[in-house]
């Protein structure tokens, strides 16, 4: 299926978390701070801040946009809905940070973001982080499809993250087809991510508990975004099923539950479209 996208005149770039300066750092922090300081919106009977609205969302839908081809392109209407809301309701001026996992492969420790400066310690075993601008957070979606009020913690494991090494991002890379690409960065570096940052970040169901989610969704969403600058027909072509079986098309629908309007797959496949208008630094 191809489509053919207008593009915007004047994107906003998404910066890896090293080319970003201090400020920018804390700026971003500061604005999920504020979203998890805000009211939720009551439509979720299981979220008790707006920020926890993100997660129950994720949560509600994690058997539709999972295992399936709409994993790439639900997630980079997600996580652009996560940050359009931090300006529009926190007033944040700057975009979503994103991680190079595959500059940190197997050390991810030794990144700034996992520091006392900023989203706290990884290679915690398992327990309560308690460092960094989210000690002590209480999270309430979750775990899993069950919720209940606990702690966001982490469980770093260095062979794991070892696999977002940029090896296994070419692998994907060097698919020709949107829908075993997809299949592939879903069972690759994304899920090595997740799991070797560990804890609530393994929790299929709620894993954007832990902010640092969505740094790690960028760095998939960019890899999608190169994936696609490979072959300029990608930016309007789509592939591969539903969770139902359904073929995808250029008019099938992405939903984040009314967080923000309903689009359609052709809306978000071009990240310089006229709907969500970003790009990444590289």
């Amino acid at each position: 299926m191809l489509a053919a996208a207008a593009t915007c005149s004047n994107p906003r770039i998404r910066t890896e978390w090293d080319n970003l300066s201090n400020d920018g750092r804390n700026a971003f922090i500061n604005a999920v701070r504020c979203l998890m300081g805000k009211p939720r919106s009551g439509q979720f009977s299981q979220s008790r801040n707006r920020y926890e609205d993100f997660v129950a969302l994720h949560q509600q839908l994690t058997p539709n946009v999972h295992d399936n081809s709409k994993f790439l392109v639900w997630h980079r209407y997600y996580i652009w809905a996560f940050e359009d809301t931090l300006r529009s309701e926190c007033g944040y001026s700057g975009t979503l940070p994103w991680f190079d996992e595959s500059k940190y492969a197997g050390k991810f420790s030794q990144s700034s973001i996992f520091s006392n400066a900023y989203f706290g310690g990884i290679a915690i075993g398992g327990n309560c982080v308690t460092n960094g601008k989210f000690a002590g957070l209480t999270l309430n979606v979750g775990p899993g499809t069950g919720n209940g009020p606990h702690c966001l913690a982490r469980n770093g494991d260095a062979g794991k993250t070892a696999n977002t090494n940029a090896q296994v991002v070419e692998a994907c890379q060097r698919q020709n087809d949107y829908a075993a690409m997809a299949s592939c960065a879903e069972g690759g570096a994304h899920a090595w991510g997740h799991n070797g940052i560990g804890a609530v970040m393994s929790d299929k169901y709620a894993s954007p508990g832990d902010p640092v989610f969505f740094l790690h969704h960028g760095f998939i969403d960019r890899n999608f975004r190169l994936w696609q600058n490979r072959d300029s027909a990608r930016l309007g072509y789509i592939s591969g099923t539903d969770k139902g079986g359904n073929r995808l098309t250029l008019d099938t629908g992405i939903s984040i539950n009314g967080i923000r309007p309903d689009v359609k797959i052709r809306d978000v496949l071009d990240t310089l479209g006229t709907k969500l208008c970003y790009k990444y630094n590289y």
